[in-house]
């Protein structure tokens, strides 16, 4: 009886940590690029099924060892879909149609130089011309330079190519890249960048730039609040059957232990 206890224990928790993402898409539902997270989890029988399965011991009997019941969190995916584009007129907002990511260099606490993917695309010039984002990091050429733009120039124009032009002269082309298997980038904890990990495989842009756009959020509202509510009912599910097993648990020691 106390195992079910337990059992709703890690129901109510898995519950909490579907929130927390939710949370954070609702956070970035504004922030340029973002794109929304999801959270899974597996029920006992299907965690018991991949270990009585497992065939990276070569299909022998192996213990199952101790296990606990009720759900087990899973992991938290992103959603790479497209977001909508909003238009701003901007010299230096770009948005990315299609797959892909702008390069940028990262400077770290440390001062190590990391570089680091966004499809975050509102972008600035400082006072030499030198191209940043919006939080002073640099955007780099396909050269994995810094892209250097004259400041005097009159105007500035970027095709769909990412070729930057300065009055009509060719400057720079933007750094931007694709990878064959998203598996392999991980999400920069509070920032909006991610970072590709060791078996990253580049692969050419195949999208357009829009100039003068942002891509927004993808985060839809509408479903993070039918989520929202899914999880509400599921956490007083859970909270329901702790009480009842409370209840069961005072009657078991207070009137069916209790001696005549």
């Amino acid at each position: 009886m106390v195992r079910g206890l337990y059992t709703s224990y890690t129901g109510l928790l898995n519950q909490q940590y579907r929130l927390d993402t939710i949370t954070n898409n609702f956070a970035n539902v504004s922030t340029a690029g973002y794109k929304r997270e999801g959270a899974t989890g597996r029920a006992f029988d299907d965690v018991l099924a991949v270990k009585v399965k497992d065939n990276s011991v070569g299909y022998l009997n192996q213990r199952i060892g101790k296990m606990s019941l009720g759900v087990k969190i899973g992991e938290t995916y992103v959603d790479y879909s497209q977001g909508s584009l909003r238009e701003t007129e901007n010299t230096y907002d770009l948005a990315l149609e299609g797959k892909g990511f702008f390069s940028i260099s990262f400077t770290n606490k440390k001062g190590e130089e990391i570089i680091k993917y966004t499809r975050d695309g509102s972008f600035t010039t400082d006072v030499d011309g030198i191209l940043r984002t919006k939080d002073g990091d640099y955007v780099l050429n396909e050269s994995g330079e810094q892209i250097e733009i004259d400041p005097e120039a009159l105007s500035i124009h970027i095709d769909q190519l990412g070729n930057i032009y300065a009055d009509e002269a060719y400057v720079d082309t933007l750094g931007i890249v694709d990878f064959e298997d998203y598996n392999y980038l991980s999400k920069d904890t509070g920032e909006n960048y991610y970072v590709a990990l060791d078996g990253a495989e580049e692969i050419s842009f195949d999208g357009r730039v829009a100039q003068g756009y942002l891509e927004m959020s993808n985060v839809n509202v509408v479903n993070e609040m039918v989520d929202m509510i899914e999880i509400a009912r599921a956490f007083e599910a859970n909270q329901k059957v702790e009480q009842t097993i409370d209840s069961m648990l005072d009657k078991s020691v207070n009137n069916v232990g209790r001696l005549s």
